[in-house]
């Protein structure tokens, strides 16, 4: 029988013994601990009583993503860049303060979620955005202005032709609205004044003219505003990109 150690005394009946083997409370504690955490996790344990690291040895690459990622197009870039100034034409089109434009009305890519097909222009009036619809998920998107109550058409229709620099026409009901417009009813030439900007898209429904154009406009303030005669117009910058990506024909659907 071992020795005590020096000034301890012996147990009593029925008291424990301390061996050099005791746990202590705290070890004791953490153990119980741990294999309480383990239990609630769910994990299980091997036959020789350590857990099991169910780990997921499936590789990030073999993971299908849910759609296609966002696509790269050159034209769609900083904002400084987009809408800086330029010269197209023969006149010099200013920088437009992007700043002091909503970031959501800026020209950018974005899922698609018109349902559309491709190469379909979506204006949704609510929104002031108008949806260039792409091949494989995606949408280039623009801010837009819009028509006053009482100015507002909306429907399936096609693009029938578009015209670079047009010259504007005020229908008789607007001259007879705002008199001194009388001196443009032979037309306005194109230039950073006309009401139609740098291009216009002529709307035609059952190959009938409507009367409603997309255009631009040098009042780039009005973007996200309701405040033309019914048509859609976009900054200047703007309207330049879309006009290089339609052709003839294109579906528009105003909603």
């Amino acid at each position: 029988m071992r020795e005590l150690p020096q000034g301890l005394t012996p147990p009593r009946n029925g008291d424990a013994i301390e061996t050099d083997y005791h746990l202590s409370r705290r070890a004791i504690l953490s153990g119980a601990g741990a294999l309480a955490l383990l239990g609630a996790a769910g994990c299980s344990t091997s036959g020789g009583g350590l857990p099991a690291l169910e780990l997921d040895d499936v590789t990030t690459g073999s993971v299908r993503p849910i759609r296609p990622s966002i696509s790269v197009d050159r034209n769609v870039t900083s904002p400084d860049v987009m809408y800086a100034s330029m010269t197209d034409g023969g006149f010099n089109l200013p920088e437009v303060p992007y700043l002091k434009v909503k970031p959501e009305f800026r020209r950018q890519i974005v899922v698609d979620t018109t349902g559309e097909a491709p190469g379909t222009i979506v204006v949704h009036l609510q929104e002031r955005m108008l949806y260039l619809v792409q091949p494989g998920g995606d949408a280039i998107r623009y801010g837009v202005g819009i028509g006053k109550d009482g100015f507002r058409w909306s429907g399936r229709a096609n693009i029938q032709y578009g015209r670079e620099w047009p010259t504007w026409t005020p229908p008789p009901e607007m001259i007879a609205r705002k008199p001194e417009l009388v001196k443009w009813q032979a037309g306005q030439p194109g230039g950073l004044t006309n009401p139609l900007g740098a291009r216009a898209l002529y709307i035609y429904q059952d190959g009938k003219d409507t009367g409603y154009r997309i255009h631009g406009s040098p009042e780039w303030w009005s973007i996200g505003q309701a405040m033309s005669s019914g048509c859609v117009r976009l900054i200047n910058q703007d309207i330049i990109d879309l006009y290089s990506r339609v052709s003839k024909k294109n579906p528009v659907v105003v909603v």
